[in-house]
This record gives C-alpha cells, sequence and structure tokens, in this order.
C-alpha cells in the first residue's frame, strides 16, 4: 500500500506492506485524515519531542529524527476485516472514527506517532476495535475526520470550567483555537472574544462563531475589561472582600453564613476565562502582565521551549493556570456526536484537500496562516492542496 513516510524531516510516498490485525484489532480503510500541527512539529524536531516523551515515561516507541514515521491521527476509516479476538460488532464497510491509540503486546501506541504503529497518512491502517465509534447520521468523512482535533477543544473547555454567563479570550486563532471558539459557543457562552495577527484567522474565527475579534497589533485583549466588571488591580480586590464584609454585616443574619450561601449560588467575582491557544515563549508572561485579577487561563498551545514566568506577580493577581492535553474516550464519542447533530459547526476549519502526493506541498502551504487552516488528507486523492468546501 502507498503511505507517506517522514524521515529525516523528508516527506516521501512509498509503498509499505500491507497491514494485517492482530489480537483486538481491525484493517481499515482510510478515507480523510487531517494534518495536525503535532505533524509539522515533530517533522522537524522528532529529537526534542522524544526527550520530552522520555521525561513522561512515553518515548519506548516514539520516533526519532531518523526512523520512519507515518504520521495521521486525524482520521475517519472505513472498516475492511477484523484479527483475532475480536467481538466484530462493527461490520465491514462501516466508516468509523477512534481515539488514536494501539494495544501492541503490553503497551499503548499512539497511532501516527510510533515507529511500529503508523497512522493515517497511508491507505490502510490498524486501530484497535475496542476504540471505534461509527460514523453517525449519515455525516461525512470529512466533518468526521474533525472529530479528534474538536475534542481536544472540548477537553479544554471542560477543564476551564466555564460558564455561560464568562467572558471566554481566545488568543491565536491558528486551528486549535478555532476548535475552542466553536466548541464555546456550542456550549452556549454568551460572550468569545478572538485575537490574532492574522486577518484570514480573524475572518475563520468569526465564521466559527466569536462575538469579538480583535487584531492584537492594534487593541489590547484588556482595553474593555471594565466593560465587563472584571477587576484591574488588587485595590479593588480588597475593597471587593471588606466592602462586602460591611455590607453583610448589616443585615440581620451572621454575615459568615450569608456569604456561604452566596458562594454556595455560584456567585464569585467576574474575570474572564483566558484559553492560551498559540504556544510561543513569553506569551504566559504577556497574559500574567495584562490579564485581569482571578482570570482563569487554559493552557492549550504546546510551546516546546524553556519559558519563564513572574509567580509572584500571579500570585498577587490570583491567576489560575491550568494545562490540557488530548481527551478521554467519552469527550471523544460526545464530540463526534456534537458534530453529527450539528451542535458543532466546524466545516469553517477545513480550507483544503490534498492526495498522499501534495502532503508535502501541504506542510508547506500550513506556514502560512493567511492560506489554510486544516488540511485534509485523501488517500484518494490524486491532486495537490486546493480551496474546498463540505
Amino acid at each position: 500500500m502507498k503511505a507517506v513516510v517522514c524521515q529525516n524531516t523528508e516527506l516521501r510516498v512509498a509503498d509499505l506492506p500491507e497491514p494485517e490485525p492482530g489480537r483486538g484489532q481491525v484493517l481499515v480503510q482510510v478515507l480523510h485524515c487531517g494534518i495536525c500541527g503535532s505533524d509539522l512539529h515533530v517533522r522537524e524536531h522528532c529529537g526534542h519531542m522524544k526527550q520530552l516523551m522520555a521525561r513522561v515515561g512515553f518515548d519506548a516507541q516514539f520516533p526519532d529524527a531518523g526512523d520512519a514515521v507515518v504520521f495521521g491521527h486525524e482520521f475517519c476509516c472505513e472498516v475492511l476485516d477484523h484479527g483475532p479476538g475480536c467481538e466484530r460488532k462493527i461490520r465491514p464497510g462501516t466508516r468509523v472514527v477512534a481515539q488514536p491509540l494501539l494495544r501492541v503486546g503490553n503497551g499503548i501506541d499512539m497511532l501516527g506517532l510510533s515507529v511500529r504503529s503508523p497512522g493515517a497518512y497511508a491507505e490502510r491502517m490498524l486501530l484497535q476495535e475496542s476504540a471505534l465509534v461509527p460514523v453517525p447520521n449519515g455525516l461525512s468523512s470529512e466533518l468526521a475526520a474533525l472529530t479528534e482535533p474538536m475534542a481536544v477543544a472540548l477537553h479544554a473547555v471542560r477543564r476551564s470550567e466555564i460558564a455561560r454567563k464568562d467572558v471566554a479570550i481566545v488568543i491565536g486563532c491558528g486551528p486549535v483555537g478555532l476548535a475552542v471558539i466553536c466548541l464555546l459557543k456550542a456550549r452556549g457562552v454568551k460572550s468569545v472574544v478572538a485575537s490574532d495577527f492574522s486577518p484570514g484567522r480573524r475572518a475563520l474565527a468569526q465564521r466559527c462563531g466569536a462575538d469579538v475579534v480583535i487584531d492584537p497589533a492594534t487593541t489590547s485583549p484588556w482595553s474593555n475589561w471594565q466593560e465587563y466588571g472584571f477587576m484591574g488591580g488588587l485595590g479593588d480586590l480588597l475593597e471587593l472582600g471588606l466592602g462586602t464584609r460591611e455590607k453583610l454585616a448589616k443585615l440581620p443574619l451572621p454575615w459568615w453564613q450569608v456569604w456561604r450561601l452566596v458562594e454556595a449560588l455560584g456567585q464569585s467575582p467576574a474575570r474572564p476565562v483566558i484559553f492560551e491557544c498559540v504556544g510561543v515563549p513569553g506569551l504566559l508572561q504577556q497574559l500574567i502582565d495584562g490579564a485581569p485579577l482571578l482570570s482563569r487561563v487554559v493552557v492549550a498551545g504546546v510551546c516546546m521551549q524553556v519559558d519563564r514566568i513572574e509567580p509572584a506577580l500571579a500570585v498577587h493577581k490570583e491567576i489560575d493556570l491550568r494545562f490540557v492535553f488530548g481527551h478521554s474516550p467519552l469527550e471523544f464519542r460526545d464530540t463526534l456526536h456534537m458534530i453529527a447533530d450539528g451542535k458543532v459547526d466546524c466545516a469553517p476549519l477545513i480550507t483544503g484537500v490534498v492526495g498522499l502526493d501534495g502532503v508535502a506541498d501541504a506542510f508547506a502551504a500550513l506556514r502560512d496562516p493567511e492560506q489554510h487552516a486544516k488540511i485534509l488528507i485523501d488517500p484518494e486523492n490524486p491532486g495537490t492542496v486546493c480551496s474546498c468546501a463540505t
């Protein structure tokens, strides 16, 4: 079969042996696969990523620069055959998606980021039967292939614990930021502010549902914080505490009992929920410097360099930092059904489709934020990158 192999940063189409499903595994035909930002990064910085994975105890099968690896962990496929020990509840011909995890021996490989478990930049691949989720409601394979990146966004939104009345600020409108915007609006968040230097990505943010779109070169995300009732200085926080205490003391009930009741009802000072979706050095400190007091920062952008922050400033502003990774099986399943039910409109993310022969050109095109957001690979498509609509 044909597949795109990456080795020493070079992308080439190669003929590989047909995959044979082992116990509990399923052979599938790849219908569509998304090119992820992590694929672009691993291509250029494989050794760095392997060192990072070693620090979390997961480097055994992670590729090094000289290894031949087949990327691809955002996919929609068609079931062809089952290996031994399968339950066979999902019949051949069924279109499926799956979390990109495959049991091999006593371990679990991340498909597309493993030396021994090729991903979906190929005509065919192996999936774990227990991870399969059938595509419902006649959803297109193109949109179904976005389940994995959209599930990453759902996980970030859920970890943020954002309420509908909260103001969300999305920093960076690449594929991760756009997916976060889609999920925020799907979950009913009324005020979503999106910030990006790229005019093209700001336009996509509007299509994804952002209520306010700004260019950080001319407008700060924090310029109108007073409009939302956020606290800009420590004096405001001190006044809130002491002033509230003084007001409650005038009530006929003990002030501490009223305070506990108010907290139990979920009343708290206004603060934004900020999604950092860029991942460049210095950005976290910029957020700590500029964000209002009590801001909650959810870090979804992956900064691969050592970075520096000023903890004392974050402490005095009581900034809440949360780092997110991946998704759970339930979040993955729920994301697919939200897309299929029309609750999430992620079609604007898809800006191009390419065949296996055009993957190298697609990687080059993705360097320009004005050209593309998410490019899909269709192994049956002989063409190069092109504009498309789903």
